[in-house]
């Protein structure tokens, strides 16, 4: 008999594949209109089911409600009914900033193709290891319209490239620019830094502070209790780093706000910040590691990998003829492959899923132990015995482990920070003024700008 009972190798699940930010709705904006006197209003339930009216597109109950499912889903919680509705009001004030970037989208012109759309959603099925039409199935069974997945890759699309037509008219990011930061970089040598994720919750009308703290200390306690913060931050944080899980990467104490920067500094590792009152809105924080600047040393390990996914869920104590072959043929390769070329071609051969290269990887931070482990003791070009996961069979093969400075920053990440930063600024800009010229119908009432 087949043994089943080899180390599992960690797979990237669906939780952390959904974490995609953004939402929006096909359809046209309208002209801009006169603005009316704003009054606070909470979106909830209505009697026609419409929740809101955004420059004449409708933002239904359904459609909150399907984003909470959804949100729900991707965080693998289970949230309870009375969670999900304290999450309601800032689910629908999302919706309302998403149809009107969506709006700016179309009023552009900049197309997202479907072929675009149809391939993230195939690339997060490989990466789940999921065949092909799966996706699609698994939200119908949790009650979940694939059209809020589609809404939330076309709005993740469009508005990045807003942005970039947006920055594209703005004087350019030039060497003289990145020679200069790089020289104040190295002047802080040795001062603490640190590695933080942000979850930021907008309030741009003072009328829904209360609304806005509710919010944050429920995200607080889900995420106490478990919720992943990179799927938190990437449904729900309102900047440009919610694509990034709210990695904010490796930063100084000068370049945060002074609280998020206190706070920074006294926070244990992993801890979850209480809500920080920060301009403009709340900022919840974790710090995943602390370091002095222009100090760190790590070993990073190149990797190749073949996957071959299982039809069906494995029962190690009673696998399935196709879960059989599919082992015999993961021994097989790992038998015969020497080399990480042959585990390139052997991953293409198989039609793998999953990419061969799954990018470089830092040893001392890879979770869980196992695998930090196995990719420690493995020599290098010789492949791993299968490693057996509930969905498939991975065999993986080291090519190189090389020591490195992580702190040691290169010309090219400086001026991909500078253009993030950028980016931030003028996301934040171009939201307030779409909004300033916006006509929304919240439970009935009026509101326009600001």
């Amino acid at each position: 008999m087949l043994d089943f009972s080899h180390p599992i190798l960690p797979r990237l699940g669906l939780a952390s594949l959904l974490a995609l930010g953004g939402v929006l709705v096909g359809a046209a904006a309208g002209p801009p209109r006169a603005p009316l006197q704003r009054q606070a209003t909470t979106p909830a339930h209505t009697e026609a089911g419409i929740v809101a009216i955004v420059n004449g597109t409708v933002i239904s109950d359904a459609d909150v409600t399907n984003r909470g499912r959804l949100f729900a889903l991707s965080t693998g919680m289970g949230l309870a009914p009375d969670v999900l509705d304290r999450l309601r009001p800032q689910i629908a004030r999302q919706l309302i900033d998403e149809r009107l970037r969506l709006q700016e989208v179309q009023r552009r012109k900049i197309l997202v193709p479907d072929k675009e759309i149809a391939d993230a959603i195939h690339d997060i099925e490989g990466r789940n290891g999921m065949p092909q039409g799966n996706l699609r199935s698994k939200l119908a069974a949790d009650g979940v319209g694939i059209r809020t997945l589609v809404d939330q890759i076309r709005a993740q699309i469009g508005w990045t490239r807003v942005l970039r037509q947006q920055i594209g008219q703005t004087t350019p990011i030039t060497p003289a620019l990145v020679d200069e930061q790089l020289k104040l970089e190295q002047q802080q040598i040795g001062r603490p830094e640190y590695r933080v994720a942000e979850i930021f919750v907008p309030i741009e009308d003072p009328a829904n502070a209360a609304d806005a703290q509710r919010f944050a200390e429920t995200i607080i306690k889900e995420l106490r209790t478990g919720a992943p913060f990179p799927i938190v931050a990437a449904q729900f944080s309102q900047t440009q780093t919610a694509l990034k899980g709210g990695d904010l990467g490796w930063v100084q104490p000068n370049q945060l706000d002074p609280e998020l920067a206190r706070v920074a500094a006294e926070m244990p590792v992993n801890a979850i910040s209480n809500p920080l009152r920060v301009p403009g809105g709340i900022s919840i924080i974790t710090l995943r590691a602390k370091r002095e600047v222009g100090h760190d040393e790590g070993t990073m390990v190149s990797v190749r990998q073949t996957f071959f996914p299982f039809n069906s869920t494995l029962d190690p104590q009673s696998p399935t003829p196709e879960q059989r072959q599919t082992l015999a043929k993961a021994r097989a390769v790992s038998a015969s492959v020497h080399t990480c070329a042959q585990m390139e071609a052997a991953n293409k051969a198989n039609n793998s899923p999953r990419p061969a290269d799954p990018g470089p990887l830092r040893l001392d931070t890879l979770n869980p132990p196992q695998l930090r482990d196995l990719l420690t003791s493995l020599p290098t070009n010789k492949a791993s015995e299968p490693l057996v996961a509930s969905d498939g069979i991975a065999v993986v093969i080291v090519c190189s482990r090389d020591q490195k400075n992580m702190a040691e920053l290169t010309k090219d990440e400086i001026s991909t920070r500078l253009l993030a930063e950028r980016a931030e600024l003028v996301s934040r800009q171009l939201q307030r003024e779409l909004r300033r010229r916006a006509m929304i119908d919240v439970r009935g009432q009026k509101v326009a700008g600001d």
